[in-house]
């Protein structure tokens, strides 16, 4: 053995055997033993099935509103045009009514029509693209990712999020 093995030997051999605790364990023991089991794990229990619960509602309700969100030709799916067309109409039905709704709310920056504009040019662009090759789902959600832009932009220059209460 080597010297530091037998000082560390020594110093376990100094500490004392028996502890005992700081405080009487017993109490928490009884009381652990007085409550059935089942009643321990019935709060953990529930508390999950809420969650499955609630896992299960937030999945339906976002399949159904992504179902019933898009409007659907009698055989059950749009094509590539028709999707645009959905698309764009949806769009500028949307567009309108924010318009009108923040007609006599004053905008806070003045070129938001440009900005506007700006995007207006880019979906009509992504829009010619789809023109050539009609189901390309990367263009499809360009298109919308702009639609998404132009409408967050209305509803930034009118009702900013700091101003709401």
């Amino acid at each position: 053995m080597t010297n530091f093995d037998q000082e560390l030997q020594q110093k376990l051999d100094a500490l004392p055997r028996d502890r005992a605790p700081n405080r009487d364990l017993w109490r928490g023991i009884e009381l652990g033993m007085e409550q059935p089991a089942d009643e321990a794990v019935k709060p953990a229990y529930r508390g999950g099935l809420y969650a499955i619960a609630a896992s299960i509602a937030l999945v339906a309700c976002l399949s159904w509103f992504g179902f019933n969100r898009m409007p659907v030709t009698p055989s059950g799916q749009l094509t590539g045009t028709e999707l645009v067309q959905a698309l764009s109409q949806q769009h500028e039905q949307q567009k309108q009514s924010l318009l009108v709704q923040y007609t006599d709310t004053p905008a806070l920056t003045e070129n938001w029509q440009a900005q506007l504009t700006e995007l207006d040019q880019a979906a009509n662009a992504i829009k010619a693209a789809l023109d050539e090759d009609p189901d390309n789902t990367a263009l499809l959600r360009m298109l919308q990712n702009v639609y998404q832009q132009q409408i967050a932009l209305i509803e930034r220059v009118h009702a900013p999020k700091w101003q709401q209460i």
